[in-house]
């Protein structure tokens, strides 16, 4: 029998920007997974911007601002989960760094890294199985950089797919950056071109009909490809498979991928 809502407690869900602007059915998943696993979940209002854009184009005073605001959103509550490995690692990893030790805000800076996870690391930790479902196609995994390289997101998502009964399609360069990477694709569009075409290359090569991952960034980009030259493949963040929140299509073979 599973865990009523209020066994484990609350979590706050930070949805992120692009989840709550271009997939925000990412959001409603994450949170019905996190239900699934036994707690209860709370979107704060008033949510903004982590400050990542800032942060990574130098902008250290306004990252500082926004990430005020985001401590003092988010300091009531014990857990806070982020489906996304990038604004994920801005909070639990670079937060700390933008205030001194003096600053009012550097303890509560610090607490809130501790309590953040990542939404398939905070899974995992719970323990959380998700329902299998038969006749799932096999599904390619792309680990998106900051989950990867800054908060060793890599096993979790593997793992949790394949307890929902998903073959998991290894690709042959799975860590191998989209070109996104934030402002990246903007301040260098060739670099980024280049390297989101042989990201397609070789998801088109796994042969799987859909493609899985942790970020919306990466998901924008890379399906923003695989579009224009005509793929078949589907992309879909890994939240939206393991809740089941997907049409037919979704687990059934696909001969016109790969």
């Amino acid at each position: 029998m599973s865990a009523s809502p209020e066994s484990h407690g609350t979590i706050a869900l930070f949805v992120t920007c692009l989840v709550d602007l271009m997939r925000p059915e990412v959001g409603f998943a994450a949170a019905a997974l996190a239900e699934r696993a036994g707690f209860r979940v709370v979107v704060p209002e008033g949510q903004t911007c982590c400050g990542q854009p800032n942060f990574n184009g130098g902008d250290r005073a306004a990252a500082r601002r926004m990430a005020a605001r985001v401590i003092r959103l988010l300091e009531p509550f014990e857990r806070v989960v982020v489906p996304s490995g990038s604004c994920a690692a801005m909070i639990a990893v670079h937060y700390p760094s933008l205030f001194d030790d003096a600053d009012a805000l550097a303890g509560k800076a610090r607490a809130l890294a501790v309590r953040t996870r990542e939404l398939t690391a905070f899974l995992a930790e719970a323990g959380f199985a998700p329902e299998a479902r038969a006749g799932a196609a096999p599904v390619a995994y792309h680990d998106a950089c900051s989950g990867l390289r800054e908060l060793g997101v890599r096993a979790q998502p593997r793992a949790l797919l394949r307890q929902a009964g998903v073959d998991v399609v290894e690709l042959a360069e799975p860590e191998v950056c989209c070109g996104f990477g934030g402002t990246f694709c903007v301040k260098y569009p060739d670099i980024s071109a280049r390297m989101a075409a042989n990201k397609a290359a070789d998801i088109e090569a796994a042969g799987a009909a859909t493609v899985a991952m942790g970020d919306v960034g990466c998901m924008l980009n890379i399906e923003g490809r695989l579009h224009r030259q005509g793929s078949a493949v589907r992309v879909r963040h890994v939240a939206e498979i393991l809740a089941g929140h997907l049409s037919d299509e979704d687990f059934a073979e696909d001969d016109s991928a790969g």
